[in-house]
């Protein structure tokens, strides 16, 4: 599975993504992980980075102690977030090192996106569905990572994130290098009416974004709503990669809430500054 904008890396069974245009920049180390090349067992098999599932906590600390040294990173110094579909963003200084790393309880509470400009101190936030969005200020070397299922997106989270690192670092939206990674695409995510209306709310453009289906319900398109969201606070469009791939269709590579019936793991969009 390789297009010019994403490709898939794999360390034995172990597979995650990488986006080229943070690659080339030799400034971070980043990747989305896939449900291969874990410990967990079913419903969980096998790479599930979620400790909030039902899983066996000792399992999910070997997988993400795989996953982080398939960077090359020690998963203890990994900072995650209690994620609760808000728009609340932290800035992770040394202080926060390890905070939710190996136990829930210590992740840094009621926060949907991180944000850093410290070299080696992953940050980490889980999905299954929901959108990752990563941000790569390559001038500033700051990063950020953030959740966005449609709560998050109707918050505008992805556009608080961007704003945020600009008051903290100096951030020029122009500059900023975007990616969106594996999450329910528009093929697959259908929503009703009470969705429907907080998306027109939110968006100038909410036509776009929504396709009525043949029951009366909608189809929308997360990807998009957070493309247009960076792009209406000056993103330039050739500097956001959307890696185009449904976890619900894809449940052979990806974890979805979804599909499984809320019964799955959860993906890691990862990103450290080297």
């Amino acid at each position: 599975m390789h297009n010019t904008e994403y490709y898939l890396q794999n360390n034995g069974d172990l597979y995650w993504g990488e986006f080229s245009h943070f690659a080339r920049t030799g400034l971070v180390k980043h990747g989305f992980s896939t449900r291969r090349g874990g410990v967990s067992t079913a419903p969980f098999a096998s790479l599930n980075l979620g400790l909030h599932t039902g899983d066996a906590v000792t399992d999910v600390q070997e997988n993400r102690r795989r996953y982080c040294a398939a960077f090359g990173l020690d998963a203890a110094k990994a900072v995650t977030a209690e994620q609760i579909h808000g728009d609340s963003i932290a800035v992770v200084t040394a202080r926060e090192c390890g905070r939710g790393a190996l136990l829930y309880e210590t992740a840094v509470p009621q926060t949907d996106a991180l944000i850093t400009n410290i070299p080696d101190l992953p940050l980490l936030i889980f999905y299954a569905d929901c959108v990752p969005v990563y941000f790569l200020d390559p001038e500033h070397k700051a990063i950020g990572v953030a959740h966005a299922g449609w709560k998050g997106t109707v918050a505008q989270i992805a556009q608080k994130t961007l704003k945020l690192l600009t008051k903290q670092f100096g951030t020029r939206p122009q500059n900023c290098l975007v990616a969106v990674g594996p999450s329910i695409g528009p093929c697959c995510y259908e929503i009703d009416q009470f969705v429907h209306d907080k998306i027109h709310a939110a968006f100038t453009q909410p036509e776009k974004l929504l396709q009525k289906t043949a029951t009366g319900k909608w189809k929308l398109d997360l990807w998009a709503a957070n493309r247009q969201q960076l792009e209406g606070i000056g993103v330039p469009a050739q500097n956001i990669v959307v890696a185009g791939v449904c976890t619900s269709c894809n449940t052979h590579m990806y974890f979805s809430y979804r599909a499984e019936h809320g019964k799955t793991g959860r993906m890691g969009a990862l990103m450290s500054i080297t």
